[in-house]
């Protein structure tokens, strides 16, 4: 029996991310819950987390458009390690910005309630802009992984089917 060459990646489905928004929302909720369960304050969310989160948002956007287009309008050849690399970081990025997105509106979804108050409204913005970027991030992942993909070629068309990486 004689192998294939090379191989091929499925892309990120959409119930991983899912699985992991809904895993970061009960993470967050469990945060507050447990703070108040403590009689301790529930963190502060600081600006900086937010922003850290759209500028890696904006780093990998950026990688995703190069590698789109030096993979799929150029057609340029990668070396095949900076591809796994790639691959796997857009593959990270979608499952973390999932996961941080609920993580961040499970926390925010607490304090709804309480927005007459200035730290849980502060709380809500800070968290609804986590979100956004959490989002901004795994839109980014997403995109870079499927700039990762290899255009098919002629001997590709007789497998259609086939999502070749």
């Amino acid at each position: 029996m004689a192998e294939q060459p090379g191989g091929s990646v499925a892309l990120t489905p959409r119930r991983a991310l899912v699985v992991a928004a809904l895993f970061g929302g009960l993470t967050g909720w469990i945060v507050v819950v447990t703070a108040g369960a403590f009689d301790a304050l529930p963190p502060q969310v600081p600006w900086s987390a937010p922003i850290g989160l759209l500028v890696f948002a904006a780093l990998v956007g950026a990688l995703a458009r190069s590698t789109h287009q030096r993979i799929q309008v150029r057609r340029e050849r990668v070396e095949p390690q900076r591809a796994v690399a790639f691959l796997v970081l857009g593959k990270a990025s979608a499952l973390a910005g999932a996961l941080v997105a609920g993580g961040y509106l499970g926390f925010a979804l607490n304090f709804l309630g309480d927005l007459d108050a200035v730290t849980p409204r502060e709380r809500v913005v800070r968290s609804a802009v986590a979100v956004v970027a959490g989002l901004a991030l795994m839109v980014g992942g997403l995109a870079l992984e499927r700039a990762c993909k290899v255009p098919g070629s002629d001997d590709d068309e007789d497998e259609p089917d086939r999502d070749r990486r």
